[in-house]
């Protein structure tokens, strides 16, 4: 039982640090695509050599 004082706060840290990772990506628009799959899949145009 004394194994449970030691890792409730380091999920719990482990956590907060992930939802801060989450929260930095979310605030830098890593996560806006505008011309992303939802435009690519509605084309006609096969992309078997996409442009560089």
């Amino acid at each position: 039982m004394n194994i449970l004082t030691y890792l409730i706060p380091i999920s719990l840290i482990l956590g907060g640090v992930g939802l801060v990772a989450f929260v930095y990506t979310v605030r830098s628009n890593q996560y806006d695509d505008p011309e992303g799959d939802a435009r690519r899949i509605l084309s006609d145009e096969w992309d078997d050599h996409p442009k560089p």
